[in-house]
């Protein structure tokens, strides 16, 4: 949802009726992660998208009825040999949809949660898709210190109890940046999700976009900025070098600093409110190759609990960089985490190809790609999706 979370956050401050679909399951090679939304209101117009194009229009049509009836409504859309004609997933997979019909006003929990997506506040939503009908659609939303909504006004006892225990796990979700299914029995306790009396929550946590760093304000840097704000990074240029380290140079950066790269990266550690907003998302990208800036900042990137870390360089630039990081007292198996020479072997030769190889590698290193052609093995598509269970309802399959 945080994709189209301003306009939805426009047609609620306009008083605007709608529906929000939302992917909350996904099997096989499904074209989207959970969390992709689409959202329809009263007047018929559509935003995001939950398949990239498959099912679209039943989705459509579904977010409609709700508007009308009022009614949440959880739907599994896969594909069926039988009826290839049938609304589902060409690919093969299949996607467990939740709809939900907005009205402004009217959830207190629905509201706070749109408005706190809209303004970057981070916020796990939370909503009850799997249980008994009259919970259907509930909604908390749950920040670091706070929770707005509740499961049900003036509830039973165990209600209270269920609402008291998914805030929990939802500020713990939250806190790990992470989106998931909560299954917990009725009175809150944890639960194998098979058994029976049940409520299923799906928690979505929206935190601000991971951090992409990029020491060195060089012609390659310009390209690998474009690329990280393509993928969705907060990208950050630092040089030491203030005739090279500018805006206009780098205009598509969200910030550009002129400091020696490790004191930069010493500053934000420091920084109050939990280490400049670095943590297992960030990518580091070295890309100065110059060994008066890469070690003392390698030095201490390595040590970090970061998504990735790559240096630009030839190979005897990172051989000789390898020894010098042993010599400032790096173990091997923190030298093994550096990524170097940054990026694939795509046979890249511009900035821009150069770029593409980066960040081929970076969401390599983040899903768990193979790095191989897609044509030349018959494995799963998508390394990093929840299996969906496979017990739930199928729509035209």
């Amino acid at each position: 949802m945080q994709d189209i979370a301003e306009q939805l956050q426009a047609w609620h401050a306009s008083g605007r009726s709608f529906a929000v679909a939302t992917v909350v399951g996904v099997s096989g090679s499904a074209p989207r992660d959970p969390g992709a939304a689409l959202a329809v209101d009263a007047d018929g117009e559509a935003l995001g998208s939950v398949s990239g194009g498959c099912v679209e229009g039943a989705v459509y049509e579904l977010c409609r009825e709700a508007i009308a009836s009022g009614q949440p409504v959880l739907e599994r859309f896969g594909y069926s040999d039988e009826d290839a004609f049938a609304v589902g997933l060409t690919c093969g997979g299949i996607l467990d949809v939740f709809v939900q019909p907005v009205v402004p006003g009217a959830d207190a929990g629905l509201d706070a949660g749109i408005t706190y997506i809209a303004s970057g506040t981070p916020v796990a939503l939370v909503r009850l898709i799997e249980g008994p009908t009259a919970l259907l659609g509930a909604t908390v939303a749950v920040t670091a210190d706070s929770h707005h909504g509740t499961l049900s006004p003036g509830g039973p006892a165990t209600t209270a109890a269920l609402e008291r225990s998914v805030v929990a796990e939802a500020r713990a979700l939250l806190d790990a940046g992470k989106t998931a299914k909560v299954t917990l029995a009725l009175d809150g306790r944890p639960c194998d999700p098979t058994a029976a009396s049940t409520v299923t929550f799906f928690v979505e946590s929206y935190v601000p976009k991971p951090r992409m760093l990029v020491f060195g304000a060089i012609d390659f840097a310009a390209a690998v900025v474009r690329i990280g704000k393509f993928l969705g990074y907060r990208v950050t240029v630092c040089d030491a070098r203030p005739v090279f380290a500018t805006a206009r140079r780098f205009p598509e950066a969200d910030e550009v600093v002129v400091d020696w790269p490790h004191r930069y990266l010493d500053a934000q550690l420091a920084a109050p409110g939990g280490a400049g907003g670095l943590d297992g998302r960030t990518v580091l990208c070295v890309l100065t190759h110059d060994a008066k800036f890469d070690i003392p900042l390698l030095e201490r990137a390595l040590r970090l609990p970061v998504g990735f870390v790559g240096a630009m360089g030839s190979r005897r630039t990172h051989l000789d960089r390898n020894a010098k990081l042993r010599e400032a007292g790096l173990s091997e198996a923190e030298i093994a985490r550096l990524r170097s020479p940054i990026g694939l072997d795509l046979g890249a030769r511009t900035p821009e190809e150069t770029a593409v190889a980066v960040a081929a590698e970076i969401v390599a290193s983040r899903r768990g790609g193979g790095c191989l052609p897609l044509s030349a093995g018959s494995g799963p598509i998508h390394h990093d999706l929840e299996r969906a269970d496979p017990g739930k309802r199928r729509r035209a399959a």
